[in-house]
């Protein structure tokens, strides 16, 4: 079993890493599961992001952010390098929000970008 990699290609702010390890405490994820960040295709600008609690697959890389798991397929590395996830929590919006330097334009929601 590979090594967890020491570069992290995304980073997750102290809001975000707060807000996931509370949605981990409360939704009783297993140990065995980390946090899956990734992309899928669909959404108004081309691609969504994934974030939620997964295996891990042999296609993934592993990575940690103050004891959290995290996972991210080796193929996604091209769109995310670099990205950000933070929890917003203000009047007008509540989520977690990326900011991704390899997206072209975003949609309005947030959720959806074209590369």
């Amino acid at each position: 079993m590979p090594a967890t990699t020491e570069i992290t290609p995304v980073t997750l702010t102290n809001g975000a890493l707060t807000q996931l390890k509370r949605i981990r405490e409360e939704q009783n994820i297993p140990d065995d599961h980390g946090l899956r960040i990734g992309v899928k295709g669909g959404g108004c600008s081309g691609f969504s992001y994934v974030l939620g609690f997964d295996l891990k697959t042999d296609n993934d890389d592993e990575f940690e952010f103050e004891g959290l798991k995290v996972f991210m397929q080796k193929s996604h590395a091209i769109y995310l390098l670099g990205m950000e996830i933070d929890w917003v929590d203000g009047l007008n919006n509540r989520g977690f929000s990326f900011n991704n330097p390899n997206a072209s334009s975003t949609c309005g929601c947030g959720t959806s970008f074209s590369a």
